[in-house]
């Protein structure tokens, strides 16, 4: 019976590179294990007892090389550009100091108890974000072909920043920065070279400075296209960065975790040192105090609205980064026994941290500017996203002594912090392909790798022409927002639900020693999938205004947003329907198939990481 038992409830897909031979007795007999050995036949006593062993013919699994490997790749993705840009601009424009309670709030109840989720689902499972699914929850394999598809939008637009920063730094070896000067043959008649000497110079709403006619008319040349109707020429010198941009990734990446683990020693450190030099060199400037009172200073009367909020939802949620199939593919390269709950609490501290960190660095560069200026800071800080760091930040470093060594580590610091995010997240995709296809995949990696890469730098060519800066735009607010968000929801009622909070709690155990808490499983079955919720609700009820520059989004940009999106959250239901149709048996039964795992499949799973395990489980007759 205990044989039937076993057969009918373990998938064939289960371990499909293993030996597995179970050998049942009833009560007062023995139990051999064939091929076992001396000491293969178990006593049974009063017990019924099942003995299982497993061998394993697939390679080892790779491993981190050091602990520290896998820290500053989990540092290093988490903490990317949208901390340098993204949180200075929300925290201030959300009350200041004020914003800070919502934002720390949503961190302890949604983004670190995702953030723990996935790091110990990757580690207690060791597969990247498709075949993962096969041990929880088979009917939901969608969501890792949703997160890959998603990966690849990411890498479509998010490495053309960096190309952007590139250009930048090779523009900075020079005496005179190309910015600050009005000479130039792209400049305008309303240039205004504004420097903190120009004392007879005044501002008015129609003049432009330097920095911004060399950002919007040089590098990106957004005045030679209309809109994203006519897109315009593709920029060779914005083609040639990224390829250089491209080239750096594929030789990080291309031999495994153990290579870009080297990398990130160097990519996620380099970083906090220059953030340090600009916070200093930013503490000394005069006007610096109006930047760091404007910042902070609170005000509570917006936690009332609930714009702040959502804000600060999303702004947690897209920090920590859970759902795009990184943590799964980092943590599934650790030690089983690995504590990956002090690594969620270690990591999604530094990262909060970090984005606190860069509010300072920003803004007293800013209280800078507008002691420059001789304006309030909100109108100089009215530029949010990559404007904030190419037009302000790039003007103030113009206006600093020694600007031509400022801007070259500044911008070799914005090129670091995306290279981490783009490995992360192009090593999420490889983890989970070649898990998924491991006899093509395995020792074709670096081929496969190469393929890859073309592939993300072929679909990055749209945002290299002149109108490639709205094209960034729109991947940004409509291809992976609200498609990442619903597949988290989807993961973490997957595993929550489906899978079983217990279950999982006990995988945990078995896997840390120690059983979670009850505020994580609360978390896990109840707030964290409110959260989610609540972002999407109010992205649906509260769609942002697109706009760009002068330009205006039209509608149909609009519909075109919705349908990128919603092709990678499509193979969510598209797979149920195949998975549905391909199973064998009454709809009763696949259902039922399709949504659980047997507890027998658990155990068997943890006995798989030791080539030749035995594992005894004991029954009350």
């Amino acid at each position: 019976p205990v044989q039937t038992h076993l057969s009918s409830h373990i998938p064939s897909s289960f371990c499909p590179n293993c030996l597995i031979s179970c050998t049942a007795a009833s009560s007062g007999g023995t139990a051999s294990v064939p091929g076992g050995g001396t000491g293969s036949t178990v006593p049974m006593g009063g017990l019924r007892t099942l003995v299982v062993q497993q061998t394993s013919l697939e390679r080892p699994r790779e491993t981190w090389s050091k602990k520290m490997d896998f820290l500053l790749s989990v540092i290093g993705y988490a903490v990317d550009l949208g901390n340098v840009w993204r949180f200075p601009y929300i925290c201030y424009q959300n009350g200041g100091g004020a914003f800070l309670l919502p934002y720390l709030l949503m961190a302890v109840f949604g983004g670190v108890p995702l953030f723990y989720m996935e790091l110990a689902l990757g580690q207690f499972h060791r597969s990247g974000c498709i075949s993962i699914w096969k041990h929880i929850c088979p009917i939901f394999k969608g969501i890792g072909f949703a997160i890959c598809i998603i990966a690849l939008y990411i890498a479509f637009y998010y490495n053309t920043i960096m190309a952007w920063a590139l250009y930048y730094l090779l523009s900075s070896f020079r005496p005179t920065l190309p910015w600050t000067t009005c000479t130039n043959s792209w400049n305008t008649a309303n240039c205004n070279r504004y420097m903190s000497s120009d004392h007879n110079v005044s501002w008015s709403n129609s003049s432009t400075s330097p920095a911004e006619e060399f950002y919007t008319r040089q590098v990106l040349q957004v005045h030679l296209s209309p809109g994203l109707h006519q897109l315009g020429s593709v920029s060779w010198q914005l083609a040639l960065c990224l390829l250089f941009i491209f080239t750096i990734v594929y030789f990080s990446i291309w031999k495994g975790v153990k290579m870009s683990g080297k990398v990130v020693w160097v990519t996620a450190t380099f970083p906090y040192l220059v953030l340090l030099v600009l916070l200093i060199r930013g503490a000394t400037l005069p006007g610096a105090w109006r930047g760091v009172v404007f910042y902070l200073k609170p005000d509570w009367e917006k936690l009332l609205s609930t714009t702040v909020w959502i804000d600060a939802a999303a702004q947690i949620f897209f920090s920590l980064g859970p759902g795009f199939g990184v943590l799964l593919a980092f943590a599934s390269y650790n030690p089983f026994h690995n504590n990956c709950y002090k690594d969620a609490l270690l990591t999604s501290s530094v990262n909060c941290l970090t984005s606190f960190l860069s509010g300072f660095v920003i803004f007293t560069v800013l209280g800078y500017m507008a002691e420059m200026r001789q304006q309030d800071v909100d109108a100089v800080a009215k530029d949010a996203g990559p404007s904030l760091l190419f037009i302000i930040y790039a003007e103030a470093i113009a206006n600093m002594p020694a600007a031509t060594f400022f801007a070259i580590i500044f911008f070799l610091m914005i090129i670091m912090l995306g290279l981490d995010s783009t490995f992360a997240g192009l090593e999420g995709v490889i983890t989970a392909m070649l898990d998924e296809f491991p006899h093509i995949l395995v020792k074709r990696r670096e081929w496969f790798v190469f393929g890859l890469v073309c592939v993300c730098y072929l679909g990055a060519l749209s945002t290299l022409t002149y109108g490639g800066a709205f094209v960034v735009k729109l991947f940004e607010e409509y291809a992976t927002g609200p498609a990442v968000i619903t597949v988290v929801l989807l993961e973490v009622i997957a595993v929550s639900w489906f899978y079983g909070t217990n279950r999982f709690c006990n995988d945990i155990q078995v896997m840390l020693g120690f059983y979670p808490g009850f505020f994580w499983k609360v978390c896990w079955v109840a707030i964290c999938p409110c959260f989610l919720l609540f972002i999407i609700i109010s992205f649906l009820a509260f769609p942002p205004e697109v706009r760009l520059f002068d330009y205006h989004y039209p509608p149909w940009t609009t519909v075109l947003g919705y349908c990128i999106g919603v092709s990678s959250f499509i193979c969510v239901p598209a797979y149920m329907v195949y998975h549905l149709l391909n199973a064998r048996g009454t709809f009763k039964q696949v259902l039922y198939i399709s949504t659980t795992i047997n507890v027998m499949c658990s155990f068997l799973f943890k006995a798989s990481f030791s080539s030749y395990s035995i594992l005894l489980l004991h029954m009350l007759s």
